[in-house]
Protein backbone atom coordinates (compact mmCIF):
# COMPACT_ATOMS: atom_id res chain seq x y z
CA UNK A 1 0.00 0.00 0.00
CA UNK A 2 1.49 3.06 -0.88
CA UNK A 3 1.79 6.57 0.95
CA UNK A 4 -1.16 7.94 -1.92
CA UNK A 5 -3.27 4.92 -0.93
CA UNK A 6 -3.29 5.18 2.64
CA UNK A 7 -4.13 8.94 2.48
CA UNK A 8 -7.36 8.07 0.66
CA UNK A 9 -7.72 4.98 2.45
CA UNK A 10 -7.92 7.14 5.58
CA UNK A 11 -10.18 10.09 4.25
CA UNK A 12 -12.82 6.90 3.06
CA UNK A 13 -13.17 4.96 6.68
CA UNK A 14 -12.94 8.86 8.08
CA UNK A 15 -16.02 9.51 6.57
CA UNK A 16 -17.59 6.14 7.34
CA UNK A 17 -16.71 6.46 10.63
CA UNK A 18 -18.59 9.65 11.36
CA UNK A 19 -21.14 10.32 8.76
CA UNK A 20 -21.73 6.03 8.54
CA UNK A 21 -23.53 6.37 11.61
CA UNK A 22 -25.95 9.47 10.79
CA UNK A 23 -27.21 7.52 7.41
CA UNK A 24 -27.73 4.33 8.88
CA UNK A 25 -31.38 3.32 9.93
CA UNK A 26 -31.74 2.08 13.70
CA UNK A 27 -28.87 1.87 16.47
CA UNK A 28 -28.01 -1.75 15.81
CA UNK A 29 -26.88 -0.74 12.16
CA UNK A 30 -25.31 2.71 13.47
CA UNK A 31 -23.22 0.87 15.97
CA UNK A 32 -22.21 -1.82 13.70
CA UNK A 33 -21.26 0.91 11.23
CA UNK A 34 -19.18 3.04 13.97
CA UNK A 35 -17.15 -0.48 15.09
CA UNK A 36 -16.54 -1.52 11.94
CA UNK A 37 -14.96 1.27 10.93
CA UNK A 38 -12.92 2.16 13.60
CA UNK A 39 -11.33 -1.29 13.66
CA UNK A 40 -10.60 -0.81 9.52
CA UNK A 41 -9.18 2.64 10.57
CA UNK A 42 -7.07 1.31 13.20
CA UNK A 43 -5.43 -1.07 10.89
CA UNK A 44 -5.24 1.39 8.20
CA UNK A 45 -3.28 3.37 10.28
CA UNK A 46 -0.95 0.90 11.60
CA UNK A 47 -0.31 0.14 7.94
CA UNK A 48 0.21 3.25 6.98
CA UNK A 49 2.76 4.12 10.12
CA UNK A 50 4.80 1.10 8.96
CA UNK A 51 5.11 2.31 5.33
CA UNK A 52 6.15 5.67 6.08
CA UNK A 53 9.79 5.84 4.85
CA UNK A 54 12.33 8.64 6.76
CA UNK A 55 14.04 10.85 4.37
CA UNK A 56 17.14 9.53 2.34
CA UNK A 57 19.03 12.53 1.42
CA UNK A 58 22.10 12.33 -0.54
CA UNK A 59 24.76 10.17 -0.58
CA UNK A 60 26.94 9.55 1.97
CA UNK A 61 30.28 7.73 1.04
CA UNK A 62 31.47 5.26 -1.77
CA UNK A 63 34.43 2.48 -0.32
CA UNK A 64 36.85 0.30 -2.48
CA UNK A 65 39.44 -2.05 -1.80
CA UNK A 66 43.07 -0.74 -2.02
CA UNK A 67 46.06 -3.59 -2.92
CA UNK A 68 48.60 -0.77 -2.49
CA UNK A 69 48.00 1.46 0.39
CA UNK A 70 50.71 3.84 -0.68
CA UNK A 71 49.27 3.64 -4.17
CA UNK A 72 45.61 4.59 -3.31
CA UNK A 73 47.09 7.48 -0.80
CA UNK A 74 49.12 9.34 -3.61
CA UNK A 75 45.94 8.88 -5.71
CA UNK A 76 43.04 10.15 -3.22
CA UNK A 77 45.21 12.42 -1.58
CA UNK A 78 48.32 13.90 -3.71
CA UNK A 79 45.88 13.26 -6.85
CA UNK A 80 42.66 14.19 -6.27
CA UNK A 81 43.95 15.94 -3.36
CA UNK A 82 41.28 14.92 -0.55
CA UNK A 83 43.26 15.19 3.08
CA UNK A 84 43.44 11.42 5.09
CA UNK A 85 42.00 11.00 8.02
CA UNK A 86 42.36 7.21 8.97
CA UNK A 87 39.60 5.00 11.05
CA UNK A 88 41.07 2.18 12.20
CA UNK A 89 41.20 -0.42 9.05
CA UNK A 90 39.59 2.27 7.13
CA UNK A 91 41.20 5.07 5.41
CA UNK A 92 38.81 8.18 5.37
CA UNK A 93 38.96 11.20 3.16
CA UNK A 94 36.45 13.96 3.89
CA UNK A 95 35.11 15.45 0.87
CA UNK A 96 32.86 17.75 2.96
CA UNK A 97 31.23 17.35 6.22
CA UNK A 98 28.65 15.13 5.47
CA UNK A 99 30.17 13.35 2.26
CA UNK A 100 33.59 11.14 2.13
CA UNK A 101 35.84 8.57 0.29
CA UNK A 102 37.26 5.63 1.60
CA UNK A 103 39.12 2.68 1.06
CA UNK A 104 40.20 -0.41 2.79
CA UNK A 105 42.76 -3.23 2.31
CA UNK A 106 42.14 -5.75 -0.06
CA UNK A 107 42.30 -9.06 1.49
CA UNK A 108 40.69 -11.48 -0.99
CA UNK A 109 42.42 -10.80 -4.65
CA UNK A 110 39.83 -12.78 -6.47
CA UNK A 111 37.19 -10.43 -5.86
CA UNK A 112 36.12 -9.19 -9.04
CA UNK A 113 34.85 -5.86 -8.16
CA UNK A 114 36.98 -3.68 -5.99
CA UNK A 115 33.88 -1.65 -4.79
CA UNK A 116 33.22 -2.05 -1.24
CA UNK A 117 30.44 -0.49 -0.68
CA UNK A 118 27.83 2.59 -0.92
CA UNK A 119 26.44 4.79 1.57
CA UNK A 120 23.62 6.72 1.70
CA UNK A 121 22.33 10.06 4.28
CA UNK A 122 19.13 9.75 6.26
CA UNK A 123 17.59 12.20 9.13
CA UNK A 124 16.32 8.76 11.00
CA UNK A 125 18.91 5.91 10.87
CA UNK A 126 16.98 3.78 13.65
CA UNK A 127 13.47 4.35 12.02
CA UNK A 128 14.34 3.81 8.50
CA UNK A 129 16.36 0.49 10.27
CA UNK A 130 13.14 -0.34 11.55
CA UNK A 131 11.21 0.28 7.85
CA UNK A 132 13.69 -2.15 6.34
CA UNK A 133 13.08 -4.73 8.82
CA UNK A 134 9.50 -4.28 8.55
CA UNK A 135 9.81 -4.93 4.74
CA UNK A 136 12.00 -8.38 5.31
CA UNK A 137 15.11 -6.75 3.83
CA UNK A 138 17.59 -8.00 6.20
CA UNK A 139 19.93 -6.40 8.02
CA UNK A 140 23.61 -7.41 7.78
CA UNK A 141 24.88 -4.81 10.23
CA UNK A 142 22.82 -3.52 12.91
CA UNK A 143 22.85 0.39 13.76
CA UNK A 144 25.97 1.56 15.53
CA UNK A 145 26.92 4.88 15.61
CA UNK A 146 24.27 6.36 13.39
CA UNK A 147 24.69 3.85 10.61
CA UNK A 148 23.42 0.78 9.39
CA UNK A 149 24.22 -1.82 6.49
CA UNK A 150 21.96 -3.89 4.28
CA UNK A 151 22.84 -5.89 1.38
CA UNK A 152 20.88 -4.42 -2.38
CA UNK A 153 20.03 -7.27 -4.58
CA UNK A 154 23.04 -7.63 -6.24
CA UNK A 155 24.77 -8.12 -3.33
CA UNK A 156 26.14 -4.95 -2.87
CA UNK A 157 26.89 -3.51 0.86
CA UNK A 158 24.67 -0.21 1.55
CA UNK A 159 25.02 1.69 4.54
CA UNK A 160 22.56 4.26 5.83
CA UNK A 161 24.25 7.12 7.88
CA UNK A 162 22.61 9.06 10.21
CA UNK A 163 23.02 12.50 8.86
CA UNK A 164 25.62 14.22 11.12
CA UNK A 165 26.30 10.86 12.78
CA UNK A 166 30.15 10.90 11.55
CA UNK A 167 31.71 13.82 13.58
CA UNK A 168 35.28 14.06 12.92
CA UNK A 169 33.97 14.28 8.90
CA UNK A 170 31.83 16.74 10.09
CA UNK A 171 34.61 18.82 11.63
CA UNK A 172 37.69 18.15 9.24
CA UNK A 173 39.14 20.93 7.72
CA UNK A 174 38.52 21.40 3.94
CA UNK A 175 41.48 20.34 1.76
CA UNK A 176 42.99 23.50 -0.12
CA UNK A 177 44.25 21.36 -2.45
CA UNK A 178 40.25 19.71 -3.10
CA UNK A 179 39.66 18.74 -6.86
CA UNK A 180 35.80 18.64 -5.94
CA UNK A 181 33.73 19.31 -2.76
CA UNK A 182 30.98 17.36 -3.43
CA UNK A 183 30.30 13.50 -4.89
CA UNK A 184 27.12 13.41 -6.98
CA UNK A 185 26.40 9.98 -8.01
CA UNK A 186 27.64 6.67 -7.17
CA UNK A 187 27.55 3.80 -9.86
CA UNK A 188 27.88 0.31 -10.10
CA UNK A 189 27.10 -3.06 -12.40
CA UNK A 190 23.74 -4.69 -12.16
CA UNK A 191 22.48 -7.83 -12.89
CA UNK A 192 18.89 -8.07 -12.23
CA UNK A 193 17.40 -4.28 -13.23
CA UNK A 194 13.84 -5.60 -12.33
CA UNK A 195 15.01 -6.38 -8.80
CA UNK A 196 17.09 -3.25 -7.96
CA UNK A 197 14.21 -1.09 -9.24
CA UNK A 198 11.93 -3.11 -6.42
CA UNK A 199 14.48 -1.87 -3.95
CA UNK A 200 15.75 1.19 -4.49
CA UNK A 201 12.30 2.70 -6.29
CA UNK A 202 9.78 0.83 -4.86
CA UNK A 203 10.45 0.48 -1.77
CA UNK A 204 13.09 3.28 -0.67
CA UNK A 205 11.59 5.71 -2.91
CA UNK A 206 14.87 6.57 -5.61
CA UNK A 207 13.28 9.19 -8.25
CA UNK A 208 13.99 8.63 -12.15
CA UNK A 209 16.01 11.02 -13.39
CA UNK A 210 17.62 10.14 -16.70
CA UNK A 211 18.67 6.63 -19.28
CA UNK A 212 20.46 6.02 -21.81
CA UNK A 213 22.58 3.98 -23.79
CA UNK A 214 25.22 3.22 -26.84
CA UNK A 215 22.45 2.31 -29.60
CA UNK A 216 18.99 3.62 -30.48
CA UNK A 217 16.60 1.26 -27.96
CA UNK A 218 18.89 0.12 -25.49
CA UNK A 219 19.29 1.38 -22.27
CA UNK A 220 22.94 0.93 -20.70
CA UNK A 221 22.66 3.22 -17.85
CA UNK A 222 19.51 4.19 -15.68
CA UNK A 223 19.61 6.70 -13.12
CA UNK A 224 17.81 7.51 -10.48
CA UNK A 225 17.50 10.35 -7.49
CA UNK A 226 17.80 9.88 -3.68
CA UNK A 227 13.69 10.26 -2.80
CA UNK A 228 15.03 13.71 -0.91
CA UNK A 229 17.92 15.19 -2.81
CA UNK A 230 19.63 15.15 -6.13
CA UNK A 231 22.41 12.62 -5.78
CA UNK A 232 21.73 9.80 -8.10
CA UNK A 233 22.85 6.04 -7.80
CA UNK A 234 23.42 4.92 -11.73
CA UNK A 235 22.67 1.50 -12.79
CA UNK A 236 25.55 0.02 -15.26
CA UNK A 237 23.51 -2.65 -17.25
CA UNK A 238 24.35 -5.30 -20.16
CA UNK A 239 27.74 -5.82 -18.62
CA UNK A 240 29.17 -9.91 -19.43
CA UNK A 241 29.62 -11.77 -16.38
CA UNK A 242 33.06 -13.04 -17.30
CA UNK A 243 34.27 -8.97 -17.67
CA UNK A 244 37.79 -8.53 -16.59
CA UNK A 245 38.66 -6.43 -13.64
CA UNK A 246 39.44 -3.55 -15.79
CA UNK A 247 35.78 -3.17 -17.54
CA UNK A 248 34.42 -3.81 -14.06
CA UNK A 249 35.92 -0.88 -12.12
CA UNK A 250 34.72 1.32 -15.00
CA UNK A 251 31.24 0.66 -13.90
CA UNK A 252 31.67 0.42 -10.42
CA UNK A 253 32.71 4.14 -9.72
CA UNK A 254 31.99 7.36 -8.19
CA UNK A 255 31.41 11.14 -9.60
CA UNK A 256 32.56 14.37 -8.00
CA UNK A 257 30.76 17.40 -9.28
CA UNK A 258 32.13 20.53 -10.33
CA UNK A 259 30.19 23.97 -11.31
CA UNK A 260 33.36 24.25 -14.53
CA UNK A 261 35.73 21.32 -15.65
CA UNK A 262 37.91 23.73 -16.00
CA UNK A 263 38.67 24.17 -12.68
CA UNK A 264 39.27 20.41 -12.17
CA UNK A 265 41.66 20.57 -14.49
CA UNK A 266 43.93 23.07 -13.36
CA UNK A 267 43.89 21.52 -9.80
CA UNK A 268 44.61 18.31 -11.06
CA UNK A 269 47.92 20.25 -12.70
CA UNK A 270 48.08 22.12 -9.66
CA UNK A 271 48.61 18.32 -7.78
CA UNK A 272 51.09 17.60 -10.16
CA UNK A 273 48.55 15.53 -12.66
CA UNK A 274 50.17 15.99 -16.14
CA UNK A 275 49.29 12.85 -17.53
CA UNK A 276 47.86 13.59 -20.68
CA UNK A 277 44.14 11.73 -18.60
CA UNK A 278 44.26 14.32 -16.41
CA UNK A 279 43.11 17.39 -19.04
CA UNK A 280 40.83 14.76 -21.41
CA UNK A 281 37.37 16.07 -20.80
CA UNK A 282 34.89 14.92 -23.29
CA UNK A 283 31.12 15.36 -23.40
CA UNK A 284 28.59 12.63 -22.19
CA UNK A 285 25.56 11.24 -23.44
CA UNK A 286 24.01 13.01 -21.00
CA UNK A 287 25.16 16.34 -22.05
CA UNK A 288 27.18 16.76 -19.06
CA UNK A 289 30.99 17.64 -19.38
CA UNK A 290 33.18 14.66 -17.42
CA UNK A 291 37.15 13.83 -17.12
CA UNK A 292 37.67 10.41 -16.09
CA UNK A 293 40.45 9.29 -13.37
CA UNK A 294 41.61 5.62 -12.59
CA UNK A 295 42.46 4.37 -8.83
CA UNK A 296 45.31 2.22 -8.69
CA UNK A 297 42.95 -0.95 -8.31
CA UNK A 298 40.98 0.37 -11.53
CA UNK A 299 38.38 1.73 -9.59
CA UNK A 300 36.86 4.95 -12.12
CA UNK A 301 36.77 8.37 -10.70
CA UNK A 302 34.67 10.51 -12.96
CA UNK A 303 34.53 14.72 -12.49
CA UNK A 304 31.01 15.67 -14.04
CA UNK A 305 29.83 19.22 -14.11
CA UNK A 306 26.53 19.53 -12.52
CA UNK A 307 24.44 21.01 -15.51
CA UNK A 308 24.54 19.92 -18.83
CA UNK A 309 26.01 21.96 -21.70
CA UNK A 310 23.54 20.73 -24.62
CA UNK A 311 20.66 18.34 -24.60
CA UNK A 312 21.12 15.03 -23.47
CA UNK A 313 20.45 11.89 -25.58
CA UNK A 314 17.65 9.26 -25.00
CA UNK A 315 15.98 10.54 -22.65
CA UNK A 316 15.58 14.07 -20.74
CA UNK A 317 16.50 14.78 -17.33
CA UNK A 318 13.43 14.43 -14.57
CA UNK A 319 14.79 15.77 -11.85
CA UNK A 320 16.66 18.95 -10.37
CA UNK A 321 20.22 19.03 -11.24
CA UNK A 322 23.10 18.98 -8.25
CA UNK A 323 24.66 22.29 -6.82
CA UNK A 324 27.83 22.86 -5.21
CA UNK A 325 26.39 22.59 -1.30
CA UNK A 326 23.43 20.47 -0.92
CA UNK A 327 21.42 19.87 2.89
CA UNK A 328 21.73 16.70 3.16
Amino acid sequence: MSLRHCAYSNRFVLTARFVGPTLAGDMKTRVFVAVFAGMVWAFLLSACAQQKRPAITGIAFARFYASDPAASQHFYGDTVGLKKMSEGARSVYPVNASQWVEWVPLTDPSLHSRMAAIGFTTRDAKALQRYLTEHHVAIAEPLKDGMFAVHDPDGYLVYFVQTGSNRAVAKAAPSANATSSRIIHVGHVVRDKAAEDAFYRELLGFKPYWHGGRTDGRDDWVSSQVPDGTDWIEYMLHIPAEASLKSVGVQDHFSLGTENMDTVVAKLKANGCTDAVCSKTQIGLDGKMQLNLYDPDLSRLEYMEFSPRRKPCCSDFTGPQPTAIENK
